[in-house]
Order: structure tokens, then C-alpha cells, then sequence
């Protein structure tokens, strides 16, 4: 290599999907719009242009299958993290470490793209790729500021009593003199691969936000999750 010559990092997506979900069954793959719900994630990567390797994580054969249909590479199983209680960061690293061995290659930069957040586009993620690499952020997750669902006035109720989780002078501030509140939104997670396997975690001790619309930020657990992506599906799409 000649002197000054740069070497081009390898950047790998990886998505998330394993096939136990219980709040709606089949989640990754139940119809979205004609297509299986992963789809959308996996073309919005590859149209993104930006990876070397678009990879599903997976435990569930039919996944897989559906998967590769729609230009993903499955060259393997999911073999750590597959229960409901491990976070995805391990699945993620755990992926990454058996498609170096699979691949005999090494990446510098994950990005992790949940499948159940349909909505976000292939332009985001490339603006979220162009911001992790202005500086020596460690990691970078997608954010959506909060709306009308403001956290300042948020209360718990205990013995059918609602309680303020803040104090009066936050609480009771005119909204537009409240500090923004932001929310993490799996659509897009990136990472030096190096320092994720260090931290076991993208909120590396540098980890920083990188604000999406909520309508690309809708992260789908459950059903009302599922009607409120529909309805930012028809916003997006300007459709009746």
C-alpha cells in the first residue's frame, strides 16, 4: 500500500430478527404494506450502498428464508442470545464474531438495524453512518425528541394515587421552556466493532444521539405499536 493511501473500513448491518416474539407472533416477518416486515429493512440497507455485508441474525429458518429472498445474507444460525431476555447487543456481537470466522474477515464498523422499525429510510441511515464518522464517537443511536408525550409531566401510580416523577419546578415549566427530552429508537445503532466488543453495549462511554422523524423511529412491540406504524406509513407515503 502506498504511503498515505487510505484503507477503506469494512462496514457490516446487522438485523436482528429471531423468530420467539410473543407480544405479536411472527413479528419480524407478519405483512407490512405486501411485504414481510424485515424486508423493509433489509432493502432500506442495501439501498443504502454503505455496507459491505447485509446480515441477518436469526434463529428461525423460515426468518432466514425470507431473509435471503429479499438480498440478505444467512450463512448461519443464530448460536448466543436467542432467549427473551439477553440484550440485542449480544446477538449483535455474537453475529459479527461467527460471520468473521464464516468470512475470514474483520469489520470496523457495525451498524445495527432492528427489524421490527420498518419506517426508516436508506437516506437516514446514511446520514447517521456520514455523523459517526465526523468524529471519534464511539457509537451512535437513532433518537426521536419527544412530542406530545412529554416525560416532564410523567407520574406513576401507586395504590391507585398518581405521583409526579419530577418535582414541581420542572413539571410545572411552560413546555417550550422544558429541556428536550429524547427517546432511543432501535432503527439504527452503529459502532467501531472493536469498542462494542469491549463495552458489550452501544451506549459505549461515549455513545451519542442522532435525532430521526418518530415517523421513522417507530419501533413495533406490540399492536398499537403496529397501527401507530401504519398510520406513519400513510404520512410518509401521503396516502388516504
Amino acid at each position: 500500500m502506498e504511503a498515505g493511501q487510505l484503507v477503506k473500513k469494512r462496514v457490516i448491518a446487522v438485523i436482528p430478527a429471531r423468530g420467539g416474539s410473543k407480544r405479536i407472533p411472527n413479528k419480524n416477518i407478519i405483512d407490512f404494506f405486501g411485504k414481510p416486515m424485515i424486508a423493509w429493512t433489509i432493502e432500506a440497507a442495501i439501498k443504502s450502498g454503505i455496507f459491505d455485508e447485509v446480515l441477518v441474525s436469526t434463529d428461525n429458518n423460515q426468518i432466514a428464508e425470507i431473509a435471503l429472498k429479499y438480498g440478505a445474507q444467512v450463512p448461519f444460525l443464530r448460536e448466543v442470545a436467542s432467549d427473551d431476555f439477553s440484550p440485542v447487543a449480544l446477538a449483535t456481537i455474537g453475529a459479527i464474531k461467527q460471520m468473521e470466522y464464516y468470512k475470514e474477515e474483520k469489520y470496523d464498523i457495525v451498524v445495527q438495524l432492528m427489524a421490527n422499525c420498518p419506517l426508516r429510510s436508506s437516506d437516514s441511515i446514511i446520514k447517521a453512518y456520514q455523523e459517526f464518522l465526523k468524529d471519534s464517537t464511539k457509537s451512535i443511536l437513532s433518537s426521536f425528541h419527544y412530542g406530545m408525550f412529554n416525560p416532564w409531566w410523567a407520574h406513576k401510580i401507586d395504590d391507585n394515587k398518581a405521583k409526579p416523577l419530577f418535582d414541581d419546578d420542572l413539571r410545572n415549566m411552560r413546555s417550550q421552556d422544558q429541556s428536550k427530552l429524547f427517546c432511543p429508537t432501535g432503527a439504527i445503532w452503529i459502532s467501531d466493532v472493536n469498542d462494542l466488543k469491549k463495552y458489550n453495549t452501544f451506549y459505549s462511554d461515549n455513545y451519542r444521539f442522532y435525532p430521526i422523524s418518530w415517523l421513522e423511529a417507530v419501533d413495533i412491540d406490540d399492536y398499537d405499536d403496529f397501527k401507530l406504524a401504519k398510520a406513519a406509513f400513510h404520512i410518509l407515503n401521503d396516502r388516504d
